[in-house]
């Protein structure tokens, strides 16, 4: 794109952006096993925490993994905003080829291994084209648009309300077995750790189905009731309506979590208050 603009080389601007486009999304995911690497530094350590304050590990362990507990936090936070970025770019990718791929369908060119000079005018002709009946006067672009933008948040409140559904299943059995499994409460009897993985993975499965078919049953309805350009419109309002969203709930969650460890090293009365 920056090469056509300047003009420097007679770049086709669609092509331009979408190699562009393409050309980021590599640089992001080449770096993709440092940055996986970096994002499983705060469970690892979040759980070992976990298991030296269940087994009665002496204080200063916890001490020495406090602040590689809190460090995980900040390697998430970080890790969060590289993945928004990269699935950013991968929308904007899918809409582009999901573009290509309507004008190569109206062009009639059906193998573009072998395409003619006369069907690579017809595409871009095509291409040119498309751009007039992605307009937002045409309705059923606007439908497909806010049916995109209300998409991402449907999808994150579902989820979330599956998270505390299964969390509060999760609770309640903690609950039947310290009224039912002797000697629990005072330390001498053993819970029943395999009902409790059972109860998680289930609600973790079954839970989850809503948002998934949500996800992927919404483009087709759009698409065999309004067709390709509502499609495309849909796209478009999710990848701007997420985006946004992704950064809130990544920079809240990552402040809320943060503040949690702040507390418990012994601000506004520590930990228990």
């Amino acid at each position: 794109m920056l090469s056509h603009v300047s003009g420097g080389a007679q770049v086709d601007p669609f092509l331009g952006g979408v190699y562009g486009t393409t050309m980021a999304a590599m640089g992001m995911l080449s770096v993709a096993g440092l940055v996986l690497t970096m994002d499983g530094v705060g469970p690892i350590v979040d759980n070992a925490g976990g298991i030296a304050e269940m087994s009665g590990a002496p204080p200063e362990v916890r001490d020495r993994l406090d602040p590689l507990d809190a460090l995980g936090n900040t390697t998430k936070a970080l890790t969060k905003g590289y993945a928004m970025g990269s699935a950013a770019l991968a929308s904007l990718l899918l809409f582009q080829a999901f573009v290509l791929e309507v004008a190569r369908y109206q062009a009639k060119i059906f193998d573009l291994t072998a395409i003619t000079a006369s069907q690579a005018s017809n595409l871009a002709s095509e291409l040119t084209s498309l751009g007039t009946k992605l307009a937002l006067n045409q309705p059923a672009v606007v439908i497909g648009a806010l049916v995109g933008a209300m998409l991402p948040f449907v999808f994150s409140g579902t989820a979330i309300s599956a998270v505390g559904k299964g969390a509060y299943m999760m609770v309640e059995e903690v609950r039947r077995q310290f009224r039912e499994i002797p000697g629990l409460r005072e330390g001498t009897g053993k819970p029943d750790y395999a009902i409790a993985v059972d109860i998680s993975t289930k609600a973790a499965l079954r839970l989850m189905v809503t948002p998934g078919l949500i996800a992927v049953v919404t483009p087709l309805a759009i698409g065999i009731i309004l067709g390709w350009t509502a499609v495309g419109a849909l796209v478009i309002g999710a990848t701007v309506s997420a985006i946004p969203l992704a950064i809130m709930m990544m920079w809240g969650g990552a402040a809320l979590d943060n503040a949690k460890k702040y507390v418990e090293g012994g601000k506004f009365g520590g930990k228990g208050t």
